[in-house]
């Protein structure tokens, strides 16, 4: 039995946001076989069962870290410590999320200093995993290309790590998002005859999850315009326009879909935009009220890269999927016959695949049947399994004494003023949002107690 320590940035509550859906189910799953403890550093809420979930602080961190064998960690957190780059423990990365891709659509809108220091600060962070990190974890095959590179790049494609596994596979392994292996339970209505203007025989869309800047739903509001003519009873649901974490802003994207939909004069009639967050305990009442899910993006280089956790939800469901194609996700859905894949920003194909999917019993069966067998392939003991068999046994990546000593040697690449000002900016900001002011005091306390 390991003692495994699971870290994120994100708040544990009722309502939960992808990293700390991720970071929960890891803790549980190993919890069966393991002592674990997940920590936040923003707020916990919320109750654990096989492990401890708490709230942590950045003095009291190091002593977290001290006690475990195994540390599982997502997000900006190793470069904040800079202590970790010398500690025994087997360091597992999280890389599921393409931060540094994200934020170029994140900080878009922002004057160049802003973007381009937000970009630094992701690159700095990844740069100190890539050198660190003893196992890595990605989301689809697709990512495992992108990050191969960027480990290749870092020099941890080496004769020690191939010699150890020729496939590097025990040094980035593919663990998607996962979904429950218990069947969503109803406990009772939730959108046909609760939400005001949807029947309990109109037939629903449901946007799964937040409208972010790298979403498209403008073209799923233009296309369910289209599709009101031949499906007068068609209703198109967003579960969730407000994050959980209340100090996430709206975005652009939330404001800019409202506006949409007040023009077309569907708002009420055939757009509904849950203004809250629904229930991580309770999202399977609003799925189950869905005839099918739809998640639609922008063709870049984010959509390209990422893993719309979303449609996990729409398989666990067994709702047939209307998606953009590109991704991991919309490769899958075309050969799995799991619903509908269209290009980007096409209203004509999208109106078509949602009223297809609508009108065609027969056609939704089927797509049915085939979410739940590829669901299967995605139950969380299965895709945790090579998390679990790397807990089992800890150890430090096969070229970790070459790590460590190019970690001794290297020096903090020097920043001008702008640029350490910049940085310390976008610090303060991230402290704000993921743990309020006292983060951020307790931030500041640390960095003055290292000089």
């Amino acid at each position: 039995m390991s003692k495994v320590l699971v870290v994120t940035l994100d708040t544990l509550a009722e309502r939960m946001a992808g990293p700390a859906i991720r970071a929960w189910e890891i803790a549980s799953y190993l919890s069966a076989s393991h002592d674990v403890e997940l920590v936040t550093f923003g707020r916990c809420e919320r109750t654990a069962v096989g492990f401890r979930a708490r709230r942590t602080t950045v003095e009291a961190f190091r002593d977290d870290v001290a006690r475990a064998d195994v540390v599982v960690l997502q997000g900006y957190v190793m470069r904040t410590f800079p202590w970790m780059q010398s500690c025994p423990q087997t360091i597992v990365v999280d890389l599921y999320d393409p931060f540094h891709l994200e934020s170029l659509e994140v900080e878009r809108g922002k004057d160049l200093v802003q973007r381009n220091g937000a970009l630094d600060n992701a690159l700095a962070e990844l740069e100190i995993q890539a050198l660190r990190g003893d196992l890595f974890l990605c989301a689809s095959e697709k990512q495992r290309d992108l990050w191969l590179g960027h480990l290749a790049a870092h020099g941890r494609v080496n004769p020690a790590t191939y010699d150890a596994d020729p496939s590097l596979r025990s040094l980035l392994t593919v663990v998607p998002f996962g979904i429950s292996s218990e069947p969503p339970a109803r406990a009772g209505a939730a959108i046909k005859g609760v939400v005001p203007g949807i029947g309990r025989d109109d037939r629903v869309v449901v946007w799964g999850g937040g409208v972010y800047n790298w979403f498209d739903p403008f073209t799923v509001i233009r296309a369910i315009d289209r599709v009101k003519e031949t499906v007068p009873d068609v209703r198109l649901f967003f579960m969730g326009m407000k994050h959980p974490n209340p100090d996430v802003p709206e975005t652009q994207a939330a404001r800019r879909a409202r506006a949409l939909a007040d023009e077309l004069a569907l708002t009420g009639r055939h757009v509904f935009f849950n203004e809250d967050w629904v229930p991580y305990e309770r999202r399977a009442d609003y799925l189950l009220d869905a005839d099918v899910g739809v998640s639609a993006h922008f063709d870049h280089i984010e959509t390209a890269f990422s893993f719309r956790t979303r449609i996990l939800d729409y398989l666990w469901s067994s709702l047939p999927v209307v998606c953009t194609d590109g991704d991991a996700f919309g490769d899958l859905v075309t050969a799995e016959g799991l619903g509908r894949a269209v290009p980007a920003e096409d209203v004509d194909a999208l109106a078509t695949a949602l009223e297809e999917l609508l009108t065609d019993d027969d056609l939704r069966a089927e797509a049915r049947r085939n979410v739940d067998v590829v669901a299967e392939r995605f139950r969380w003991p299965a895709v945790l399994a090579p998390l679990g068999e790397a807990c089992e046994r800890p150890r430090r990546a096969a070229d970790s004494e070459e790590l460590d000593r190019r970690l001794r040697r290297r020096h903090r690449t020097r920043l001008t003023l702008l640029q350490r000002v910049r940085l310390d900016t976008l610090a303060v900001w991230r402290h704000l949002r993921e743990g309020g002011p006292s983060a951020v005091v307790a931030k500041v306390r640390w960095r003055l107690s290292r000089r």
